[in-house]
């Protein structure tokens, strides 16, 4: 007989907790078993995750598991990535675990069901690599055989071939017999990677994951990963989860995506799980992006990644070239359509040329700016950096940081124009334009509106490829893996949208976004042509998205986040407090922020740390409730005690039964 620690299948936040029990002599960790538990003994499922010698609580008090179900359903990897994810986000041990399971019960025999059956591989092999591909798949895949864990950030610009890479280097990975994950950020370009993939080695070595999938298909994946019937798992952050064992390579294409962090509970990294994961196995992590993520780049820069850099297009053709198109100036000419002239005119051209057209306007979840039409300049918070928001029901502008409310000017505090305006057009707004002044070339939208079902992604998509659709209108999706050969330009019709996000990463999220919308045009024969439209025609993210330039755009963006303090250089913990009653969360909020005070001044870390008050969560919508958050700035290296202490008051709060939810979020990729 022997003592085990399990965590019993109970979603209630009251039974958090690892549990003691007696079990016989062949139980394992990561066994699957049954047992007693409760005032009533109802039998619940449990994993067991540890096996102590010494038990911290009497012998007599510890009851016996009724039997093991399954042997082995975790690995020992899987249950001490689950336990370090407790710790390092403060979820409860049942949200941890269950992120490796899928949902579902097994199927009767012969009914399994295998998502895109239908699907056919395309695989063409290149005639030869470029000496930059060889250097860096010969780097890669040395580590790979070797069994050495080392984690890799390949930064090469648009068309450069670092799908290529990653083919090249799977295929190492699975010659030697170990695993390999396939991640990539969005959902709907999964098809497109399994197509290329299945044609390279084969449907049946290929198993998906993501959330679209229907419960059993989700479920029959997960199964035959589980079982070891496949060698590559291709899917979007989920995928990270995949049951594997020996895995070997995990590779994350584009890395530098927002949709690689989780936005509901566990709100992980997805890069986090990797490298945990990989740690254990000795395997590789392989980045790769044509823009960086800034985390990630200062991670190259200090020895935590190895940067390997392609600079050169795969095909030779020159990377597209770009202009910026002074919105302030067509305003003052009495232009006040959407399209700049420059656009239209070269709309025209290419269309009548026979080239397709991609317009890029990322209105998906992002609020109205305030800025001066005249000057182009947008107002902050004096206090953050950030822009402010308008909320029309209080009629002023707000800072979603630190709270700040003021009066929406009459005038330009700059130069004193009235022309102070809410900023603001959306993807149909242009779809509208585009079919107004070109009515005999279709145009199609791409936005998250337009997709209804799984089909609508791959109808509108196979109509821009075939040359159906003549203009192709959209937000953020249209910059992510699409490769048509035949488009010729691209134009960003408001770049001021992304910059002026209420968020510190705006002008990153904004480089990225012109960049890789920028690589779509011009990946046949010809060069292709993108045209910017902006009101900050001198600001230094639009200047270097000009140039190509990422490493002058990342120095001076570096500089930026030391000065005020914000990642790499430290972590944001943004902690939610949701109640039913108002005055609870608000009353929550500020009794953690004098209980994270206390402990942060006892531990020395007081003079580091800034804490803001609650504010009201304004994107909130949760039905006859309400949500308030604080922030903490926490110094770099801390992380782990300030979610200690956190975790610590969450119990508090779990004792003494107050009416209010509490979560966090580190590093929130949105806070409005």
């Amino acid at each position: 007989m022997v003592y085990i620690n399990v965590v019993v299948d109970n979603k209630s936040k009251y039974t958090d907790s690892l549990y003691t029990y007696k079990a016989g002599d062949d139980v394992q960790v990561g066994d699957l078993v049954a047992l007693p538990f409760g005032k009533y003994n109802k039998e619940k499922e449990a994993i067991v995750c540890q096996i102590v010698d010494e038990p911290d609580c009497p012998d007599d008090v510890i009851k016996t598991i009724f039997d093991i179900k399954e042997k082995q359903f975790f690995t020992e990897e899987i249950i001490k990535t689950a336990l370090w994810m407790k710790q390092r986000y403060g979820i409860k041990y049942y949200d941890a675990i269950r992120c490796f399971i899928a949902p579902g019960k097994p199927p009767k025999e012969g009914k399994e069901k295998e998502p895109y059956k239908s699907i056919k591989g395309r695989y063409e092999k290149p005639e030869s690599l470029t000496a930059e591909q060889k250097i860096a798949i010969d780097e890669i895949t040395g580590a790979v055989s070797e069994g050495l864990q080392e984690n890799f950030l390949v930064h090469g610009v648009t068309s450069s071939g670092k799908t290529q890479i990653y083919m090249e280097v799977i295929e190492k990975t699975i010659s030697i017999g170990k695993k390999a994950i396939m991640l990539v950020p969005e959902i709907s370009l999964t098809k497109q990677v399994i197509e290329v993939f299945a044609g390279r080695f084969g449907k049946e070595k290929i198993a998906v994951l993501h959330s679209k999938l229907t419960q059993r298909e989700r479920y029959d994946e997960w199964k035959r990963i589980k079982d070891g019937k496949v060698d590559i798992v291709i899917g979007a952050r989920l995928g990270v989860f995949a049951p594997m064992k020996d895995i070997g390579l995990i590779v994350m294409d584009e890395e530098h995506e927002a949709s690689y962090k989780a936005d509901m509970t566990p709100k992980y990294e997805t890069v986090d799980i990797a490298i945990k994961r990989l740690t254990y196995y000795k395997g590789v992590l392989l980045l790769g992006s044509a823009t960086p993520s800034v985390v990630s780049y200062q991670r190259a820069k200090d020895g935590i990644y190895k940067l390997l850099q392609l600079k050169e297009r795969y095909n030779k053709t020159p990377l597209p070239k770009v202009d910026i198109v002074d919105m302030r100036a067509e305003l003052k000419e009495g232009n006040m359509t959407i399209f700049s002239r420059k656009l239209y005119s070269k709309m025209k051209d290419e269309l009548e040329a026979g080239r397709q057209v991609i317009l890029l306007q990322n209105r998906r979840g992002y609020s109205n700016f305030v800025s001066c039409r005249e000057c182009g300049k947008v107002l902050k918070c004096p206090e953050c950096g950030i822009s402010l928001t308008y909320h029309k029901n209080i009629e002023k502008m707000v800072c979603h940081y630190c709270g700040r409310k003021s009066d929406v000017p009459d005038i330009c505090p700059e130069c004193g124009s009235s022309y102070i305006k809410y900023f603001g057009i959306g993807t149909q707004q242009v779809e509208e334009a585009a079919t107004e002044y070109f009515p005999e070339y279709k145009a199609d939208r791409l936005d998250i509106d337009a997709l209804k079902t799984r089909r609508d992604l791959d109808i509108i998509l196979d109509s821009f490829a075939k040359g159906e659709t003549k203009i192709l209108v959209g937000t953020q999706l249209v910059s992510k893996g699409l490769d048509f050969k035949n488009v010729g330009l691209v134009g960003i019709i408001a770049a001021d949208s992304g910059l002026n996000i209420p968020d510190y990463r705006s002008s990153e999220r904004t480089f990225q976004l012109i960049t890789q919308s920028s690589g779509r045009a011009g990946r046949g024969d010809e060069q292709g042509t993108v045209i910017i439209q902006t009101y900050e025609p001198e600001n230094y993210v639009l200047k270097n998205a000009q140039k190509h330039d990422y490493e002058s755009f990342f120095e001076e963006e570096i500089y930026i986040r030391r000065m005020l303090d914000y990642p790499p250089f430290s972590d944001l913990i943004m902690v939610n407090f949701t109640s039913s009653e108002e005055a609870t969360a608000v009353s929550t909020g500020i009794r953690c922020k004098r209980y994270m005070e206390n402990a942060l001044l006892n531990s020395g870390l007081d003079k580091q740390n800034k804490i803001l008050a609650p504010r009201i969560s304004s994107n909130f919508k949760g039905k006859d409730s309400f949500r308030y958050y604080i922030f903490i700035k926490c110094p770099k290296g801390e992380r782990n005690k300030y979610i200690y202490y956190l975790d610590c008051f969450n119990k508090l709060l779990i004792n003494e039964r107050i009416n209010c939810a509490m979560d966090i979020d580190v590093n929130p990729y949105s806070t409005y």
